[in-house]
């Protein structure tokens, strides 16, 4: 039956959504329609008569799945459900149940990237690293899980990761090994993987004889949204997945590759025709968003890309006007001006949530927030801290994922050490005696391991002693496990209700706030409700978590506007109708810590052509001329800057120039006066009643 829905598809979109079989490169521009052209093709296929479990949709956040497939099964009447998630949450799902074909037992729990950092600290510790060696400073537990990371995700090995990405780690390589080394040898003792092995094993479930056949054979069709932003072990598990079928669709756009921090390689999109052979190329380019102002000076940014797929947005839409580069004495006048054009937008009918603020980094926001405040003008900030990184979020799923998999070393750590009276020592005498981890007697761990019981058995049954002060709550804390036990295990969220009850007596040690945080924990109680398994509801916690928490929003706004604030990357997928970038400095834009390389100064132009690309009918760029060293502009020790390199000369006629200076004059020319320019008698008479 063919899909009933084609007719609302331009030209471009309608190839792809009722493109035939082989391989497939969509590259959609900012604003063109790409998740309606991407659940159009799905809705195609399965009319078509292609069985929804037979159709792979890879995403990168969950939302963006149930969206797109929401979109899709409104156009179609068949039953079953595509395989629709993020890489990570779809191999979760094929490892639990083909892992054991790759020696996995199927109950490994997931740990996060924090958690990933917190047990190389621990193994850091453990080998006496934490303290200088040879007179120097070691890495930071953050910086050990990048350097990982990148090493895994970019296939290189790490002198060259060193070398390239952190030089000043390179004569620590032989210790960063040693840490490398424990870290896999007591993830795997533990059965816990983290976001790298999840890519890994699935790389390796593709290779295996017998096993990868049957997984590749499962999917008719593999489709994959925002390409440009995986990484060459993603690259990697897509040639193994359709070494058969050929039958695979992606979808991005090289000129909003922006990830190159975290491992992802703008040359996955760029050389996928290369990788699968008879590649169609369909290039979707009317934007539905912005004013063809806004998106000719955002071509013009990417035209001086070295590498890039070729394109040019254009849009029906009439009218609009040229993008402002406004020239501000420093960043104090910045802030201001700022505020001004906000508020000028405010008066011409957007509201502040129609606008957003865009900066390179977080901090680059700082002045602006005091004259925000100064201004009674409510913002939202985005680009902090996520909901499963606050600490007392992670407090609460460690609890979950040691009743779990009580082999988890991590998470007994963590949660021993809520307890009052119980430090890092005290933390591993417990676990020792127990049979968790390393101990620094491995007689001791051996004696508790092989007497047949569990940890969680023997804190029950065998409890060690506790120093008098941690008595009282270490008892509470074996009555709540106990009672997370029993037989038949309560429902998930029960048992997050028995820990949030534990700790509501000991956050206020721990914490401030604590009534935000205890009701961050009831919000997780609601939602695992949802949950007919514990193991469920924390794999969904860690590999798709919920995307903020109250602890950082602070009060509720009385009033229901507000402008946003967001870092650029935060920004990637959102729009406004008045944008207004900070900081077009070169060092700011692009930030000189990325301008080693031609390929790092791409990643920053394409940066800026995202931030561009996010405004429907208005974008302000502003450049301060004056920087001060210290002091917040309280010292008189400055330089001063250039406009960005991503804006040379012969494209300056693409945009309107003002200076702050100047702008303030004009406002001011317009208040009402009398013919000898003093301001109007009436309004003076009415000022004096206010």
């Amino acid at each position: 039956m063919p899909y009933s829905g084609i007719e609302q598809f331009n030209t471009a979109q309608r190839r792809a959504v009722t493109h035939g079989d082989g391989p497939v490169l969509v590259i959609a521009g900012a604003g063109t329609g790409k998740t309606k052209t991407l659940a159009g093709r799905v809705a195609h296929l399965i009319a078509g008569g292609v069985p929804p479990q037979r159709i792979c949709l890879l995403t990168f956040t969950r939302r963006a799945a149930a969206e797109l497939l929401r979109r899709a099964e409104a156009g179609t009447s068949a039953t079953g459900h595509v395989w629709g998630g993020t890489f990570h949450a779809t191999v979760n799902r094929l490892l639990r149940l083909h892992g054991r074909t790759l020696g996995l037992d199927p109950d490994f729990t997931v740990i996060d990237q924090a958690d990933a950092a917190d047990l190389m600290n621990l193994i850091r510790v453990d080998l006496g690293l934490s303290k200088t060696v040879n007179a120097r400073r070691f890495p930071g537990k953050d910086t050990l899980a990048a350097i990982y990371s990148r090493m895994v995700n970019s296939r290189t090995r790490i002198d060259l990761v060193l070398e390239s990405h952190f030089p000043w780690c390179r004569d620590d390589s032989d210790d960063i090994r040693k840490i490398f080394e424990q870290y896999t040898a007591r993830k795997r003792a533990q059965g816990v993987l983290d976001y790298d092995d999840l890519l890994l094993y699935w790389k390796a479930l593709c290779d295996t004889t017998g096993a990868g056949e049957l997984v590749a054979d499962r999917f008719d069709h593999i489709l994959v949204d925002e390409y440009q932003d995986t990484n060459t072990v993603q690259a990697e598990i897509l040639a193994g997945m359709r070494r058969t079928r050929n039958n695979v669709m992606v979808v991005g756009d090289d000129a909003q590759a922006i990830y190159g921090f975290r491992g992802a390689t703008i040359n996955n999109i760029l050389d996928f025709p290369d990788q699968f052979k008879g590649t169609e190329i369909i290039r979707l380019e009317q934007n539905y968003r912005s004013t063809q102002p806004i998106l000719d000076a955002s071509n013009r940014v990417m035209a001086h890309a070295a590498r890039r797929h070729e394109k040019q947005l254009v849009t029906l839409r009439r009218g609009g006007e040229r993008p402002t580069i406004m020239t501000c004495l420093d960043e104090s006048e910045q802030s201001r001006e700022v505020c001004d054009r906000v508020l000028a937008h405010r008066e011409e009918g957007l509201q502040l949530k129609s606008q957003a603020v865009l900066f390179r980094a977080g901090h680059n926001s700082d002045q602006l927030e005091v004259e925000l405040s100064r201004r009674n003008i409510p913002f939202v900030k985005y680009g902090g801290l996520k909901f499963i990184e606050a600490a007392h979020v992670k407090d609460m799923i460690a609890a979950l994922r040691m009743l779990e998999n009580p082999a988890d070393e991590l998470s007994w750590h963590r949660v021993l050490q809520v307890i009052e009276g119980i430090g890092p020592s005290t933390a591993r005498r417990i676990m020792a005696a127990i049979g968790v981890g390393k101990a620094e007697n491995d007689d001791q761990s051996f004696a508790a391991a092989s007497d047949g019981r569990s940890p969680l058995r023997r804190l029950a049954e065998s409890p060690p002693s506790v120093p008098p002060a941690a008595r009282e709550q270490f008892k509470s804390l074996r009555s709540v496990i106990a009672d997370c036990m029993g037989t038949p295990a309560p429902p998930p969220a029960s048992q997050v209700q028995r820990i949030r009850q534990f700790y509501e007596k000991v956050f206020t040690r721990l914490y401030d706030n604590t009534t935000v945080r205890v009701r961050d924990l009831e919000q997780l109680e609601q939602l695992a409700g949802r949950y007919a398994s514990r193991a469920e509801l924390i794999t969904d916690l860690t590999l798709d978590p919920p995307s903020s928490t109250q602890d950082f929003a602070g009060d509720p706004l009385r009033d229901d506007d507000y402008l946003i604030l967001s870092t650029i990357h935060s920004a990637k997928g959102c729009e406004w109708d008045a944008v207004h970038i900070l900081h077009m400095a070169d060092g700011v834009i692009p930030s000189d810590m990325a301008t080693g390389n031609e390929a790092q100064v791409d990643e920053e132009r394409r940066l800026l052509y995202v931030a561009m690309t996010r405004a429907r009918t208005a974008l302000h760029l502003y450049f301060p001329l004056r920087y001060y060293y210290a002091g917040r502009g309280m010292t008189d020790r400055h330089t001063y800057a250039q406009l960005t390199r991503f804006i040379p000369k012969p494209d300056h006629d693409a945009y309107d120039h003002q200076t702050a200076s100047a702008a303030a004059q004009t406002r001011e020319a317009e208040t009402p006066t009398t013919a000898d320019g003093t301001p109007l008698a009436v309004d003076a008479i009415l000022r004096e009643l206010w």
